[in-house]
C-alpha cells in the first residue's frame, strides 16, 4: 500500500502531468478562467483519464500484444479515449446543461488532450500492472485537476487587480502557469 501512496504523491505533486510533464496545456489555459468550469473540467478529466488508463491497458495487454498489433497502439488508444469523451459529453449534457455550455469546445477537446493519451502511454512504457495503471491514471488526473483549480483561483483574482496592459489575457495566464509550475518543481526529490 505504501508504494501506491508514493505513486499517487508522485503523480499529483512531483511529476504533475500538466505542470512538470507539460501535457494538456490547451484545456489548462482555456478552461481555467472560472472556478466552476475548472472544477467541472477537472472532474470530467478525472473520470475520463482513470477509465482511459484502465481500458487502454486492457486493450494493449489483451488485444494488441497477443495479436502482435502493438504498432496500432496510438490509433487504438485514441479510439478508446474518443469513445469515453463522447460518453462523458452526453452525460454532462443531460445532467448538467449549464456546465456543458460553460465547458463549450473544451469538453470535446479532452479527446485530443495529450495528458489523457500521455498517461495511457506512460502506463504501458513503465510496465505498470492493471491496478498500478489505474492508481497512476487516477492520481495523474487528480494532479491535472489540482493544477486547473489552482490556476482558476489565480485567474479569478486577476479581475480584482490592475494588470499592466501588455500582460493582460494570455500573457499573464502563461506567466502564472510558469510560476505555478516552478512552485510544483519544488516537490522534485520529495519521493
Amino acid at each position: 500500500m505504501g508504494d501506491f501512496i508514493l505513486l499517487m504523491i508522485s503523480a499529483i505533486l512531483v511529476n504533475n502531468i500538466l505542470l512538470i510533464r507539460f501535457l494538456g496545456n490547451c484545456p489548462f489555459l482555456g478552461v481555467s478562467r472560472s472556478m466552476d468550469t475548472a472544477t467541472g473540467m477537472g472532474l470530467a478529466v478525472i473520470f475520463v483519464l482513470t477509465l482511459a488508463g484502465m481500458i487502454t491497458w486492457l486493450v494493449h495487454t489483451y488485444i494488441l500484444v497477443p495479436l502482435a498489433l502493438e504498432y496500432l497502439r496510438t490509433i487504438a488508444f485514441i479510439l478508446v479515449i474518443a469513445t469515453l469523451v463522447q460518453f462523458v459529453e452526453m452525460v454532462i449534457q443531460k445532467t448538467a446543461p449549464p456546465l456543458y455550455e460553460a465547458l463549450g469546445i473544451y469538453l470535446p477537446l479532452i479527446t485530443t488532450n495529450c495528458a489523457v493519451f500521455g498517461v495511457a502511454i506512460i502506463n504501458i512504457n513503465e510496465g505498470y500492472d492493471l491496478i498500478t495503471a489505474i492508481f497512476f491514471s487516477f492520481a495523474s488526473a487528480c494532479g491535472f485537476a489540482l493544477a486547473l483549480v489552482l490556476m482558476a483561483g489565480m485567474r479569478e483574482r486577476f479581475a480584482l487587480v490592475d494588470i499592466p496592459k501588455p500582460l493582460e489575457g494570455t500573457a499573464i495566464g502563461l506567466i502564472t502557469a510558469g510560476l505555478i509550475a516552478l512552485a510544483f518543481s519544488g516537490f522534485i526529490g520529495l519521493v
